[in-house]
């Protein structure tokens, strides 16, 4: 099947939408492509399922998407109650097994003033319960429940927890290199035994754990670098073949102020590829660690906030998120991290108008 048109996505799509032709740049916004080519080795039949962005805010307006899958039966949804975009692909045995989805958006940088005062932003309760719930991966009672009340001691207001929360995590986990992918998000795991070591899910995972656990909604954020930083970052952005970008985010949300940025994970990250590896009190680390409460560089594409995902169609049942390229042949599911046996490639392009 060939979709060779941008499909415009089923949701709103808010400010840029409404900015005239020309003037989206110098309100800082960006706009980006990001390709994904797949090629399945599979003798017989075989199912595939590739992230399609669902963000859309006011630093993110998704503009659309294009597929081609040849001979296959394929289709773009958004399950539901799922919180997820998804394109599903369905193989028989007699065909190639190659895949070639785009995206288009354009992005902005985000930010949280905490110095004035917050605004009349409330959402209903309702709609927060389920940033307040446990997860597979992210159990909010036992040793979770107890490390967040060790991590918020001393703290009164939301904003005074979830900073105290930023601040023990910078303090105590570590970015692990010989983690596979972006980690596991296994926080239950992780302080169990004691090793808070890992990557961006692992790390954000244990933000949203904790907050939760402490009375605050939170939620992963589920995404990819598309670009450069124009921080001074080496390790905070990609560009180009962006494959083993993938990178998770946090939010946490306060009344007056909506859904707050966090990052820690990339705290981490700074002070161990940064120039050979940087201790926390370095002036770059300092910068990072500052930045990054309250506020995103939006060289990054954010795909879902979704967890505990049941893939359409996928007998392998739940996985903890949606990141990645996935899929099952005969045998079972398809290791996403194992590019001898799942042969995808991921491009970006920023769009110059």
């Amino acid at each position: 099947m060939n979709r060779r048109s941008f499909l415009k996505s089923s949701l709103v799509l808010p400010t840029l939408s409404l900015v005239p032709n020309g003037f989206a740049a110098e309100l800082g916004w960006r706009t980006f492509e990001i390709t994904t080519r797949v090629k399945l080795e599979s003798a017989g039949p075989a199912k595939l399922w590739l992230p399609v962005p669902i963000v859309n805010t006011d630093y993110q307006v998704l503009l659309g998407n294009v597929f081609v899958a040849e001979g296959a039966k394929a289709s773009i949804m958004e399950p539901a109650n799922s919180g997820i975009g998804v394109l599903v692909v369905e193989f028989d045995a007699d065909h190639s097994k190659v895949v070639e989805l785009t995206s288009r958006f354009s992005t902005r940088d985000r930010s949280v003033n905490f110095d004035r005062s917050g605004t009349d932003v409330k959402m209903d309760d309702s709609m927060l319960k389920k940033y307040l719930a446990p997860t597979n991966l992210i159990p909010l009672d036992g040793i979770v429940n107890m490390t967040a009340l060790k991590a918020t001691a001393g703290a009164k207001t939301d904003l005074q927890k979830a900073r105290a929360i930023y601040e023990w995590i910078v303090e105590n986990a570590t970015r692990n290199p010989k983690v596979r992918g972006c980690g596991r998000g296994d926080i239950k795991s992780m302080l169990a035994t004691g090793d808070l070591s890992g990557k961006c899910a692992d790390i954000s995972a244990l933000f949203v754990g904790l907050a939760r656990a402490s009375g605050i909604p939170a939620r992963d954020v589920y995404g990819i670098r598309v670009a450069d930083s124009r921080l001074g970052y080496q390790s905070l952005g990609k560009s180009g073949n962006i494959t083993k970008a993938q990178h998770c985010r946090a939010e946490f949300y306060l009344d007056g102020y909506g859904w707050v940025p966090v990052d820690p994970a990339d705290v981490r990250k700074v002070m161990l590829e940064e120039t050979g590896g940087l201790p926390l009190g370095d002036p770059k680390v300092v910068a990072a660690r500052k930045r990054l409460f309250g506020s995103w560089e939006m060289n990054w594409l954010a795909f879902n906030y979704a967890s505990d995902v049941l893939l359409p169609y996928a007998t392998q049942g739940k996985i903890g998120f949606f990141m990645y390229p996935n899929a099952e042949n005969q045998q079972g599911p398809v290791d996403s991290l194992d590019p001898e046996n799942f042969e995808y490639q991921i491009n970006s392009r920023e769009i110059i108008t």
